[in-house]
């Protein structure tokens, strides 16, 4: 199945103001521009990148960066005009004065240090999710965005919709009572994100680089390697070095209901079981499937919450309102249990939220709007910029639904077991405040790993 069919499947299965300042602001009213339009550069034109100019097609598209021409050429055929380059740095030297937002649309592992470039030249930003590749990472773009005063987006699209709304409407009007556990993950492509099959042909085969790949560009800060087309143009997100596998990829859509409404914040504690993994052995891989267990502190008025992700093999607990009902629990998305009943919705903003069984959200009916609703995701971060406020997931947001993800990785890394059966993790205990863990040396070398020789964020 495309990813764009699956998306739509399973979707139908605070707002603040910054201080921003005045060296961000010439996009606000057009002042830089004779049409009165943002002018945009993108950094991947591809995939995500692709649909993401599409969105913002209106504006001023001024520059397209990316280091494969062939996923790049719709984008270029599309806005001819804009300048053409391979390296993000060349093209910030070059048309600096000439920018007012970047849209960053690479794989995960060059996120931080093509944001970074923006940012430290004061520009708008919309990244997509997740923020960045490391906790380290997320805790430096969240710091220099605050400092810069400019407007950021992270991509987790169903923040802006109608449905994630509703659930955190439904939540607050007391729907499910007080909420304890939330069992969220994603069933899709499984393929793409364990490549641990691949292992052998990867340390023995090689292979030329396509024409039109500037393959040292394609690794950035991450470690040399030889081309391999195993990694392109989609499955990089299987392996270690480039991407956080399933739950990298999809945390920040699946999550993101109850991260908002029940106001989550940072867990203190991970642990996780995996299957068809080995540490040691598949450092730079995905397992087969894993179950992450994350355990939220009590908050204002609601008490403790019990996260648990699942992937891959491992599936998201059938509740028993759904087997009275002869139907199936959701692939990807989530089950949120309150002590008053159960909330289940797919991903991308709790597409399809419906309290279960049935007969109760019949009876609740749909609760008073109390967030104002937006125009989509992307024309949430344009509209922001021009009127000068915070966008609905910027960075302070949206990175800590990336770090959560991230945690989740490292504690996949810190499991012990047989390979061949399930693996059981160390319960891992997260000072966030600190970023580090307070039980594990072993874990937090994961927190901040290393770039190759000649670059830095």
């Amino acid at each position: 199945m495309k990813r764009r069919s699956f998306l739509m499947k399973s979707s139908a299965a605070a707002f603040g103001f910054q201080v921003v300042g005045s060296h961000v602001l010439r996009a606000a009213n057009g002042a830089n521009t004779p049409n009165n339009k943002i002018r945009i550069a993108a950094i991947g034109c591809g995939g995500r990148g692709g649909a993401n100019l599409g969105a913002m097609a209106g504006e001023d598209i001024v520059a397209l960066c990316d280091v494969d021409d062939r996923r790049a050429a719709h984008s270029f055929k599309k806005f001819p005009k804009a300048k053409r380059f391979k390296d993000f740095r060349r093209m910030y030297d070059a048309m600096g004065d000439q920018i007012d937002a970047v849209l960053v649309a690479t794989p995960d592992h060059t996120h931080a240090v093509q944001i970074m470039g923006a940012i430290g030249r004061g520009k708008h930003v919309y990244s997509e999710k997740p923020l960045a590749h490391s906790v380290a990472e997320v805790r430096t773009l969240q710091k220099a965005a605050k400092e810069k005063g400019v407007i950021t987006q992270v991509g987790n699209q169903g923040h802006s919709s109608e449905h994630i709304r509703l659930f955190c409407e439904m939540i607050w009007a007391g729907a499910i009572g007080n909420v304890s556990e939330i069992h969220c993950g994603c069933d899709a492509f499984k393929n793409v994100y364990c490549q641990i099959n691949k292992q052998k042909a990867i340390e023995t085969e090689q292979h030329e680089v396509p024409e039109g790949l500037d393959w040292d560009l394609w690794l950035g800060p991450a470690a040399d390697r030889a081309y391999n087309p195993a990694y392109l143009p989609f499955n990089w997100r299987g392996f270690s070095a480039f991407g956080s596998g399933c739950i990298g990829d999809w945390i920040c859509h699946v999550l993101d209901p109850s991260f908002w409404a029940l106001d989550l914040g940072m867990p203190t504690a991970i642990s996780a079981d995996t299957k068809g993994y080995d540490p040691k052995k598949h450092s730079d891989f995905y397992p087969k499937g894993t179950k992450i267990t994350f355990e939220f502190p009590a908050k204002g008025e609601r008490g403790p919450v019990k996260m648990v992700w699942y992937d891959g093999d491992y599936s998201i607990p059938q509740p028993d309102e759904l087997v009275a009902e002869k139907r199936k629990v959701v692939g990807t998305g989530a089950v949120v249990i309150g002590d008053e009943g159960k909330i289940m919705h797919g991903s991308h903003g709790a597409g399809g939220c419906r309290i279960i069984p049935e007969a109760k959200m019949r009876e609740f009916g749909r609760p008073d709007k109390k967030i104002p609703r937006v125009n989509g995701h992307q024309r949430d971060w344009l509209d922001s910029i021009r009127a000068k406020k915070e966008a609905g997931s910027p960075f302070d947001y949206g990175g800590a639904l990336s770090e959560i993800g991230l945690l989740g990785m490292i504690a996949i890394q810190r499991t012990w077991g047989s390979a061949d059966s399930a693996r059981t993790g160390l319960r891992l205990e997260w000072d966030a405040e600190k970023m580090k863990f307070t039980n594990d040396d072993e874990a937090n070398k994961l927190v901040n790993p290393p770039y190759r020789a000649g670059w830095k964020l």
